[in-house]
């Protein structure tokens, strides 16, 4: 017989901010960094926490519920994820993109609607401020967070990157879009022959120059500063943009392509990796999410398919194409000029 339709899901989707506003509170309080010193009792955590006594006993066991916590004997304690992701002083902390979520996209998310409506960004821009990359590069402190952030969500992707695609037959590269120089540090660590670059706006220096320094790659990664609308991209063997083609419209994705294509030799390849959706656009759920976020943050960026993408780059002069899955939502799309 046929299941009767359930409201379960429905109503799940419809509350799920509840879940994702309290883990992104509990990030910003910092649980699971001050839990990783050790496990705690519910006073002890809710004082250093600076909690309310009416609030503390719900929230922190609801993490427990949401499957964030541990408690036993009435001891809170990190679960092995939240330690390992979730803890500010691991570098494999990924709660950056997380912490710019809870600052920045929750209240911007509020818009949806208004942006489905009219095609315009719900962000900085809806209020009369600077558009996001403004915004993002005006303060050195926001500027890092950011940066930060997108090495927590691409971590996985880079080191997929570094392991799948062929680096044997390359002896260069360039990172485009570098933000901390995690993708290239990734790809130097994993494979000693390669000299590459990162690729992005001056202010990005140091963070990238911090960052592959304390890595251990900085005598074989490099920053070049530029910006990929005013002038071409460095030449090397490989061409990388990762979360990078999304944020703009269609006839600035084709130029991008197009000014890769001039920077790669014959037999060059570029790399373009993000949350591609399917090609039927009907299983990649994050990958249509991630669109409709650069309809709340930018005037013209949206996210496509992997067959989107080869079309493009066949346009551009490309001989081949092929996607590949990297982990996750995330796929690359790699050309062959």
């Amino acid at each position: 017989m046929q299941a009767q339709p359930s409201p379960d899901a429905i109503l799940q989707t419809g509350l799920a901010f509840w879940a994702s506003k309290t883990l992104l509170s509990a990030i910003e309080l910092g649980v699971f960094t001050e839990l990783a010193r050790g496990p705690q009792a519910l006073e002890s955590l809710r004082g250093t926490l600076g909690l309310h006594s009416r609030a503390a006993r719900d929230f922190l066991d609801a993490l427990v519920a949401l499957g964030f916590l541990t408690r036993n004997d009435g001891r809170y304690a990190n679960r092995p994820d939240t330690d390992l992701f979730l803890d500010r002083g691991k570098p494999s902390y990924v709660g950056g993109i997380l912490e710019m979520a809870n600052a920045r996209l929750y209240p911007f998310w509020a818009g949806l609607t208004e942006g489905l409506r009219t095609g315009l960004p719900q962000n900085e821009v809806a209020h009369g401020g600077p558009n996001l990359f403004d915004t993002l590069y005006a303060v050195p402190a926001r500027l890092k967070q950011f940066l930060a952030a997108m090495t927590g969500i691409s971590r996985g992707a880079n080191l997929a990157i570094a392991r799948q695609f062929p680096w044997k037959d390359y002896r260069s590269f360039v990172d485009v879009g570098t933000a901390q120089g995690d993708l290239a540090a990734q790809i130097a660590l994993a494979h000693p022959h390669l000299h590459g670059m990162g690729f992005d706006l001056p202010p990005v220096r140091p963070i990238f120059e911090e960052h592959v320094h304390a890595l251990g790659v900085a005598d074989r990664v490099t920053f070049a500063p530029g910006s990929f609308f005013d002038q071409a991209l460095p030449q090397a063997d490989v061409v990388l943009m990762g979360h990078i083609l999304h944020d703009w419209d269609l006839p600035t994705k084709r130029m991008l392509i197009g000014k890769a294509y001039d920077a790669l030799p014959d037999g060059g390849a570029l790399v373009v990796y993000e949350s591609i959706i399917d090609d039927e656009r009907k299983e990649n759920a994050f990958g249509l999410l991630m669109s409709l976020n650069m309809l709340i943050e930018t005037p013209g960026g949206f996210d496509y398919t992997g067959a989107d993408c080869a079309g493009w780059m066949k346009d551009a002069g490309f001989r081949q194409t092929r996607a590949e899955h990297l982990v996750g939502p995330d796929s690359m799309v790699v050309g062959i000029r």
